[in-house]
């Protein structure tokens, strides 16, 4: 039963260490969320390094898969196009 004497907004024991936890949870949370990030950036940066170095030592099979890549890139939007025009007509 509750205390008529008290307002319903005084802090009680209970819940006067939640507001702590909770900022003890979010920072915790936050330091994992920046070492995953951190962790993923040098993955990303390892691999970047490995792809130059690719390119750098085969300029010909980089530059095929370049424009292969490019002309996939082309095939897909003018297909697209086409959908969308049949679509409309």
């Amino acid at each position: 039963m509750m205390d008529e004497t008290k307002p319903a907004t005084a802090a009680t024991p209970a819940n006067a260490d939640a507001t702590p936890a909770i900022a003890d949870n979010e920072e915790t949370l936050l330091d994992q969320a920046k070492d995953a990030l951190s962790e993923a950036g040098d993955a990303i940066s390892g691999a970047f390094d490995g792809v130059v170095d690719a390119a750098k030592k085969n300029p010909a099979a980089a530059a095929a898969i370049a424009a292969a890549g490019a002309a996939a890139v082309a095939g897909a939007a003018f297909g697209i196009s086409k959908l969308l025009d049949r679509d409309t007509q």
